[in-house]
């Protein structure tokens, strides 16, 4: 009797990961500290950001988990004077653009997985014998199936056609199947990547505001940038004024959010 195949992810992670890595222990206390004492900035004082800490702080945020290890994201830093004012009105002059030391667009690249697979196997293929069979069966033919949509979509669409199909009768995953489905995908790995960077700028001593309220087009614009690349915030980056943060912490009780089953 021949044993029941296993899906690709058990093989990955499973039976055949012998990596090992021992988790470093944490001050939970000063974790904590981070996490409450991170606000979003709106006024800043005119104290700078040291380059080599806004430096350290953007290698983090590229730490963050990210789908397949795809790393869908890109950080604009943008220091040139004539490009940072076109960045403040772009982002309506608000106060948290206007008195930042540091400005940083954020951006979701979609079509990034095209590029990085291509690295990620180059990587694999570099550790000869030594990397598994199924991880580059992972990412020579999972990975395309997963996020190829083809022209209009339509082979995401006859993706979803045979996913719903088989998801009839087994767990399956269902997205992304479009454009717009992709477009969720890197947004969401590069709005962890975010968090990692604006957790940063506070552990380093520095505030952070996250910012919508922006002219995506022009942005994009700015930066040279065209579909399907999309702005995801702007992330402002300075130490507080007295009275940069505009009143207490509001957060509604967690009984409308956390749920237990």
């Amino acid at each position: 009797m021949s044993k029941e195949k296993k899906p690709i992810l058990n093989e990955l992670f499973e039976s055949r990961n012998k990596y090992k890595e021992l988790a470093e222990d944490i001050d939970k206390e000063e974790f904590i500290k981070v996490v409450k004492s991170r606000r979003s900035v709106r006024v800043y004082n005119e104290e700078p950001v040291k380059e080599q800490d806004m430096r350290a702080c953007l290698e983090l945020a590229l730490l963050a988990p990210n789908s397949s290890n795809l790393q869908q994201w890109e950080f604009y830093w943008v220091r040139n004077q004539e490009k940072k004012n076109k960045l403040i009105d772009y982002c309506l002059g608000q106060p948290a653009a206007k008195t930042a030391q540091e400005l940083v667009v954020a951006v979701a690249r979609p079509d990034f997985w095209k590029v990085n697979q291509k690295r990620m196997l180059e990587k694999i293929d570099a550790m000869g014998d030594k990397a598994p069979k199924s991880a580059r069966k992972y990412y020579s033919k999972i990975v395309p199936l997963a996020y190829r949509q083809g022209f209009f979509s339509i082979r995401g669409y006859l993706k979803k056609l045979a996913i719903e199909i088989r998801g009839i009768k087994k767990p399956t995953p269902r997205e992304p199947y479009n454009k717009k489905g992709m477009s969720v995908w890197a947004h969401k790995s590069t709005a962890l990547a975010c968090e990692n960077l604006m957790l940063s700028l506070r552990a380093y001593g520095y505030d952070s505001c996250p910012m919508e309220g922006m002219d995506s087009k022009r942005i994009k614009a700015l930066l040279g940038l065209k579909n399907p690349a999309e702005i995801s915030m702007v992330i402002s980056a300075g130490k507080r004024a007295e009275n940069g943060v505009y009143g207490k912490q509001v957060r509604f009780d967690n009984k409308y959010f956390i749920h237990e089953l």
